[in-house]
């Protein structure tokens, strides 16, 4: 289940970065290569862990759930913390001026 949740919030948020590509303000790539890159290890890890053991390739279960959603909180405050850092419109620079 948390593959499926990182995988949909990469298709979700890759077109709402390829879509303001060139004004990229949010920094929306970075969110979009957190969220590709967390997919890939993950589909990378059930394909290994699949063929080496057999099994279920996907769990659908509860916890699998939770894991998926905490996940993509862990990405989406990492992707925030980036923003804060990078302050593309300058707001946490303007306030420190101000002070």
């Amino acid at each position: 289940m948390w593959l499926i949740i990182l995988g949909l919030a990469a298709a979700v948020v890759t077109p709402l970065w390829y879509s303001r590509a060139e004004k990229d303000e949010y920094l929306l790539r970075y969110l979009c290569l957190i969220l590709w890159g967390g997919f890939l290890m993950g589909l990378v890890d059930r394909l290994a862990g699949f063929f080496a053991e057999g099994g279920p390739f996907l769990d659908l279960s509860l916890e699998a759930a939770v894991l998926g959603l905490s996940m993509l909180v862990i990405a989406l405050a990492v992707w925030e913390t980036a923003l804060l850092l990078k302050d593309p419109k300058r707001v946490l620079l303007r306030k420190q001026k101000s002070s």
